[in-house]
């Protein structure tokens, strides 16, 4: 398989330039609100630049931020430059929107090695290169330079207290708490698109739902600032809906309750394929619209095979393939479609290369050459899939344990000889796998 289309860029301007990004923003379920002129700004030829702020507060992005990265793919596709705005000031504050709970502070020093693990991530989406090749700003250069008398005179000036109150994401935390700290982060950043317009020319803001207040806050504080015209005659904003599943639950967790993240040594490729292959049916088609970049065609062609076959998965399969490839590179995708065909399949499993990856991604344990001549009963126990002697004897008695993909026939039976000289496989009924690993 190879990847449906570059995110990257690289494959020239799409068709329609600037003046198709909202229409194709909405058609992808991407667009939640503009603000006013964009549309016309978009439609008169002149390059833009948009920008989109990250957070890090982690060395890692989640899938969780893929949103506002494909609307930054879509955007540069269209001609437009990406500008990434990593919140290396504001990190150091705590964005209240969309949370119950105030935010660690976090030092310098570790956002600072944050940012580099995120800018690196970032590469295999957006070019950084060419015409309109992205640009990397971390908001600390700006930030840090403002004394508090300079801060409150030239931005807190402009923006009254009945203002920053009426905003959703000041007013859900109110009853809750609310510190000053938190409740500056709105003006911090609208003093980040005050300075990005400023000095970098950059009209355009997109970010999640959650972020229209804010957003809007720059908007009017450019307006202020350059003292003419309404927001919109000199800046704009875009935002996406925020992404929940058909349960209403947030959009990026595993069913243990986990982020699923883009460091392979956080979330191996293989669970990473594997969340997009366990999509809902009832969701697999918005997945496409977003974390793609196939064309109405062939999602609508992926969407009618669903519908007609869903047992085959090819939806899921496509999307996770092409998300796998583009985060962990073509290699890694095939290797996280052969270890989840295996694990799924009726045929027994032979290959170390599978084994060591399921060993890693699922339910696993270590046995000793002791555990072995201790027989079934005692590597069924080893293993944890039983909580206790009883359990275990009663699911061998029945048949309901296979190792290595051999029905073991009594507690006291023999275990087989380790695939690769390592490898268990314990089957317990026809869902439970865990791979055991020779210790030492």
């Amino acid at each position: 398989m190879t990847l449906a289309g570059k995110t990257d860029g690289r494959d020239g301007v799409a068709a329609g330039g600037l003046a198709g990004l909202l229409d194709e923003l909405s058609w992808r379920g991407m667009l939640h609100q503009a603000s006013g002129g964009l549309a016309d700004r978009l439609a008169n030829g002149k390059p833009i630049k948009g920008y989109n702020g990250f957070d890090p507060t982690g060395a890692s992005l989640h899938i969780g931020n893929l949103v506002p990265i494909f609307g930054l793919i879509h955007l540069q596709r269209r001609g437009g430059t990406p500008v990434i705005v990593v919140g290396g000031g504001t990190a150091m504050i705590g964005d209240p929107s969309g949370r119950s709970a105030e935010r660690l502070l976090l030092s310098r020093s570790t956002v600072e090695e944050n940012i580099v693990g995120i800018q690196a991530q970032l590469t295999k989406f957006i070019d950084f290169d060419g015409p309109n090749g992205a640009e990397l700003v971390d908001n600390y250069e700006w930030l840090s330079s403002y004394s508090l008398l300079r801060f409150l005179r030239d931005i807190g000036k402009h923006l009254t207290v009945p203002y920053m109150l009426a905003k959703d994401s000041v007013q859900i935390r109110l009853n809750e708490g609310l510190s000053f700290t938190e409740f500056s982060y709105m003006l911090l950043q609208a003093a980040d698109f005050l300075h990005l317009y400023r000095s970098g020319g950059v009209e355009l803001q997109m970010g999640g739902a959650d972020q229209w207040g804010n957003m809007t806050a720059g908007l009017e504080l450019i307006r202020k600032e350059f003292g003419t015209g309404e927001a919109q005659d000199l800046a704009y904003a875009v935002s996406y809906p925020l992404l929940t599943n058909e349960s209403g639950a947030k959009f990026g967790k595993t069913a243990a309750g986990t982020s699923v993240w883009l460091d392979p040594e956080r979330t191996s490729p293989y669970t990473f394929y594997q969340y997009w292959l366990d999509a809902d049916d009832r969701d697999v088609g918005r997945y496409l619209r977003t974390f793609t970049l196939f064309d109405r065609a062939r999602i609508e062609e992926l969407e009618a095979q669903q519908a007609a076959h869903p047992e085959t998965r090819v939806a899921q399969k496509a999307m996770g393939y092409d998300l796998t490839a583009r985060v962990h590179g073509e290699d890694e995708a095939g290797k996280a479609v052969r270890v989840s065909e295996a694990a799924f399949s009726k045929e027994p499993i032979r290959d170390p290369e599978v084994l060591a990856a399921l060993f890693k991604a699922i339910q696993h344990f270590e046995f000793t050459a002791e555990d072995m001549a201790g027989g079934a009963l005692r590597i069924a126990i080893v293993s944890g899939q039983y909580a206790s002697n009883g359990d275990a004897r009663r699911a061998i008695v029945q048949g309901g344990l296979s190792i290595n993909d051999e029905r073991v026939a009594a507690p006291d039976g023999a275990i087989p000889t380790p695939i690769d000289g390592r490898y268990l496989v314990l089957r317990a009924g026809k869902k439970s796998l865990r791979i055991g690993r020779l210790k030492g």
